[in-house]
């Protein structure tokens, strides 16, 4: 484990693109041999704006990231945080539970936020208006949401007191789960019922997908299912009933577009529509 940390304080830039890029790799592959739906789509057309805004997020996370490690140098040092001021613990346990808070802080609290609050939400749409989600969806985030979620992490690195080398590890291991809970891929229900009761697993985040409220509202986590099952906002929906996308903004080629995207977060709000969960 301490091999692990030391490897994560000093990763090279270029090994974080390999994880984004061979993450994305994998699970695109992974969705033509086992996909969930059989999408009628350019594949590689559809990627275009998807990997776009997973460029402007790299763009954005690099040179920030000093700020990253300005705010772990002084945790450290101040000894200030959650994990500084709990009793000695084993090195296994320590990463584990920061590895859990940060994406408390880094990840669950800042979606929870963006749904609710109506500006931020409109930011927050670009990811939950793409039509055909796949792993190429997981950073489909707008330039905005990526300084938003930026500042949430900075956050949760000084209320926990994490080390550098525990957010860079949390910071790998969040893309590739969130790739993995939007690619494209059906396993078998029972294994996928059996990661959920731990990890976000793809059928588990998909119903967060659903055009319609109340599941739009639902299933916020990124690593953990934890976090949703605690705070009640954990639901379930047949994967065959779930239509992609939001349903007040229905326009798929603007949907699709970079220019459109980018101009998403600045349309006048409309409130999602609500449902009962029976339908």
């Amino acid at each position: 484990m301490e091999t692990i940390l030391n490897y994560f304080e000093t990763i090279p830039p270029i090994h974080r693109g390999a994880i984004i890029v061979g993450g994305l790799t994998f699970f695109w592959i992974l969705e033509g041999a086992m996909p969930l739906f059989n999408f009628n789509y350019k594949k590689w057309k559809h990627a275009v704006p998807n990997i776009f805004f997973t460029i402007t997020t790299v763009a954005i996370n690099l040179p920030m990231a000093f700020l990253l490690l300005l705010s772990a140098d002084w945790v450290m040092v101040s000894n200030f945080g959650i994990l500084n001021w709990l009793p000695e613990m084993s090195l296994a346990l320590y990463v584990v539970l920061g590895v859990f808070l940060m994406d408390f802080f880094g990840a669950y609290l800042p979606h929870l936020i963006e749904h609710k609050v109506p500006p931020l939400w409109m930011v927050h749409l670009v990811h939950h208006s793409d039509h055909k989600v796949d792993a190429t969806t997981a950073n489909r985030h707008h330039p905005i949401e990526s300084i938003i979620r930026y500042t949430f992490t900075l956050i949760g690195v000084i209320a926990i007191g994490a080390p550098i080398g525990l957010i860079m590890l949390y910071q790998s291991l969040s893309i590739i789960a969130t790739q993995f809970s939007h690619s494209n891929i059906k396993l078998p229900k029972k294994v996928d019922k059996l990661i959920s009761y731990v990890l976000v697993s793809p059928d588990m985040h998909k119903v967060h997908h659903h055009y319609k409220m109340p599941y739009t509202d639902s299933n916020y986590g990124n690593i953990f299912s934890v976090w949703d099952r605690l705070f009640g906002t954990y639901m379930e929906l047949d994967t065959d009933k779930i239509v992609y996308g939001v349903d007040v903004f229905p326009d798929e080629t603007k949907n699709g577009n970079i220019k459109d995207l980018l101009k998403q977060p600045f349309q006048k709000y409309q409130k999602p529509t609500s449902f009962e969960t029976k339908n």
